[in-house]
């Protein structure tokens, strides 16, 4: 079967004037036109191709990889708004359409959106829509607690950044959470802090209690390698200092210290941190 908005995997059966025909294993053929036709191909051999509508709603295959697929989230640049709705480049010849009734807030030409992309199932054609809420799902949860994670970063709240998690699921971490700066698309890993009534999920970019020590004492450990073996920072440095210069909270920190304090990796002097060679 081919699939439609994804990248599928055919095999060339014949060729035409306007391009090459490729197949799936059942037969079902699509276009590859002249333009994206490799110099060098032979007639059974299989290539990697993604598969969408052409301006005349008729199914094609393109060489160019697209920056977002079906069932996928990205940030795509808005190229143009008219009387319809906001076309976006994903990088294809045919730019993809987010209708006004899917624009969390009114596009603009120039602007960069985080949009999720999915199948118009009246018109069968690819449609983007910022709305990327309802697009996810935390009735019946897929993770637990402590469970690693694939992140995007999806908005800012009042209390925190929100998280679009393993792109099935919201999340959200808490402002005093973040050591580094967070911006809408970003993608991370972090880690299920603690799941709360109503499948509401408080996200974590560091691993969590103890299981925090070892990162951290490596991160601590690497700038003081990088720093010729001192750290001007002690536990009276400021939470501000601490984050910026390590990306990490007081408190994770002491217990870092702490940890490399007492495995004799490191010297505390009033004046910061000294590398025990």
């Amino acid at each position: 079967m081919i699939h439609l908005g994804k990248t599928n995997t055919l095999e060339i059966v014949r060729e035409a004037v306007q391009g090459l025909y490729i197949a799936d294993e059942e037969g079902n053929e699509v276009l590859l036109p002249n333009r994206y036709v490799p110099e060098n191909f032979k007639i059974w051999e299989k290539i990697d191709v993604f598969v969408y509508l052409d301006n005349e709603e008729r199914p094609v295959a393109t060489t160019d990889k697209p920056y977002i697929q079906l069932d996928d989230f990205a940030v795509l640049r808005c190229n143009q708004v008219t009387d319809y709705g906001a076309f976006l480049d994903w990088g294809l010849v045919k730019e993809l359409f987010c209708p006004f009734k899917e624009q969390a807030f009114k596009m603009k030409p120039g602007g960069w959106y985080l949009v999720y992309c999915y199948m118009d199932e009246k018109t069968n054609r690819l449609v983007a829509s910022s709305k990327t809420n309802r697009f996810l799902d935390n009735r019946e949860l897929t993770v637990k607690e402590f469970d690693k994670v694939e992140l995007i970063v999806s908005h800012p709240s009042d209390i925190g950044m929100n998280v679009i998690v393993n792109k099935i699921h919201s999340g959200l971490i808490y402002k005093d959470a973040i050591f580094q700066d967070l911006s809408i698309g970003d993608k991370l890993e972090g880690i299920v802090k603690k799941i709360r009534p109503g499948n509401k999920l408080d996200i974590s970019l560091g691993q969590i209690g103890y299981r925090n020590i070892e990162p951290n004492a490596d991160r601590i450990m690497k700038e003081l390698q990088d720093h010729e073996g001192f750290l001007n920072l002690t536990d009276k440095s400021s939470p501000e200092d601490i984050k910026e210069q390590l990306q990490m909270s007081k408190k994770n920190f002491k217990k870092a210290v702490g940890s490399l304090y007492k495995q004799k990796h490191i010297d505390i002097k009033s004046d910061g941190i000294y590398l025990v060679e």
